[in-house]
């Protein structure tokens, strides 16, 4: 059946809730460019200020998802797992988390996306390593799948199509911050991947989209509804971005952080959060244990025996990359949490404390740009990478910092941005005289 745009604007201007085929109908028409951008952007702002309803929400994702292809995981064996993070400065827990989950036997077939703005990207991370392949056909990534236990590929043009014209949309006509609009821009994308079971890290604070838990934990939910309507069971893990996940920055240096976490070591909090989002992917997976305690176990013991860290170099071989490369890497910098020089060919730059006392507060936003400033990302789709740029941070919040004493050593090519970005991570930091109480990392489980 054939509807007018102008018909569903108005409904929705007055918070008349849609059907499932005037939803459907919409999406395909403005995948196929039948309906014009200024018709969605009215759409788009009278769902700013109606909201959607969970079943309109469900439809509107699952109409995206169905825009392009939907991934058959079927010839993979057992139940397969996903995981998605809403982004985060310093955030390379899928590289921790995938090995882990493979490990234990536990398929994960995941499609991740580039950095843009202050959030890095996970297939730039892997990128990062010589080699290393990000795009695959379908016909490779179920092979990779089943040989390996996972897979970490750059999303396909053709999956959620219509997702990609929305958000492209949005951006410019100040609508990407409606929860029903994120929410199933999210799961689209989960949903066409083709898993059967899915985690979400949900960040909120200064680095993260959701600014606060309240707004975090509704955007959880809504999305935890939306799996329970398209018949997927989802968890969402709520966690702490009010200052850089681990000490790294960057692409290489992440990627050498997160090895340290596979080989037991690393810093605590970004051991916390990888360790609970396995054990709460191995709790939905087939491999489940008879108890929390069990599952901790059985993902602490794939770290302790090596499992984890020889899976996730299985995997860099199995998509061209260098093994040899990350051997030769960790090796360099192995021996304590924060290695001195882990990039070679970078000269480190410290960024000395202007003042003495607490770190009280942390503007991650910043500490994120500032690694865009040093090359290791883009601020604007196209934009080239230095793989090798980052950032180190040596204190984390309530730590104690002496004038003079190093906060943080900056990795890059370009000399010319070298002031500029030493003030910038400078101001992202409040350092207090009174020591600030630090809080957990985990702030909630949605299930």
């Amino acid at each position: 059946m054939d509807y007018r745009m102008y018909d569903l604007i108005e409904k929705k201007k007055h918070n008349v809730t849609l059907t499932e085929d005037e939803i459907l109908w919409m999406i395909t028409e403005y995948t196929a460019g039948r309906i014009p951008d200024y018709q969605m952007s009215a759409m788009t702002m009278a769902i700013w200020f109606n909201g959607m309803t969970d079943e309109e929400t469900t439809w509107l994702t699952m109409a995206m998802a169905k825009s392009g292809e939907m991934l058959d995981l079927s010839s993979i064996p057992g139940t397969k797992l996903d995981k998605h993070s809403t982004g985060g400065i310093g955030d390379k827990t899928t590289l921790i988390v995938t090995p882990i989950l493979a490990a234990l036997k536990v398929p994960v077939a995941k499609m991740s996306g580039r950095g843009l703005g202050f959030t890095g990207g996970t297939v730039d991370k892997l990128e990062s390593i010589p080699g290393l392949r990000s795009d695959f056909s379908e016909e490779e990534f179920l092979r990779i799948v089943r040989e390996v236990g996972f897979i970490d590929a750059a999303q396909t043009k053709e999956l959620a199509p219509a997702d990609k014209l929305l958000y492209a949309l949005r951006d410019v006509t100040a609508t990407v911050d409606s929860l029903p609009l994120i929410a199933s821009s999210i799961m689209s994308k989960k949903l066409a991947s083709g898993a059967d079971r899915i985690v979400l890290d949900v960040k909120c604070g200064s680095g993260a989209f959701m600014q606060d838990p309240k707004s975090a934990r509704e955007l959880a939910g809504q999305m935890i509804r939306i799996g329970e309507l398209a018949g997927r069971k989802v968890v969402a893990v709520i966690s702490d971005m009010n200052e850089p996940l681990g000490h790294a920055v960057g692409n290489t240096v992440e990627v050498l952080e997160a090895m340290e976490v596979l080989r037991g070591k690393g810093e605590e909090r970004l051991r916390e959060l990888c360790l609970t989002i396995a054990v709460e992917m191995l709790q939905l997976s087939d491999q489940a244990r008879s108890s929390r305690e069990e599952a901790v176990e059985a993902v602490e013991e794939t770290v302790r025996s090596g499992a984890a860290y020889e899976k996730f170099l299985e995997y860099v071989r199995a998509v061209g990359g260098d093994a040899d490369y990350i051997r030769n890497a960790v090796e360099h910098v192995s021996g304590g949490e924060i290695p001195e020089s882990p990039v070679e060919t970078e000269q480190p730059v410290p960024v000395l404390s202007e003042k003495e006392g607490y770190l009280a507060a942390c503007n991650n936003a910043e500490v994120g740009m500032t690694s865009v400033m040093l090359g290791a990302g883009r601020e604007k789709k196209g934009d080239s990478i230095d793989m090798e740029a980052g950032i180190l941070i040596l204190k984390k919040l309530g730590d104690y910092v002496k004038k003079g004493e190093t906060l943080a050593v900056l990795y890059t090519k370009k000399p010319e941005v070298l002031p500029a970005a030493k003030a910038r991570l400078l101001a992202a930091y409040n350092i207090s005289d009174e020591k600030p109480g630090t809080g957990p990392v985990i702030l909630d489980i949605l299930r």
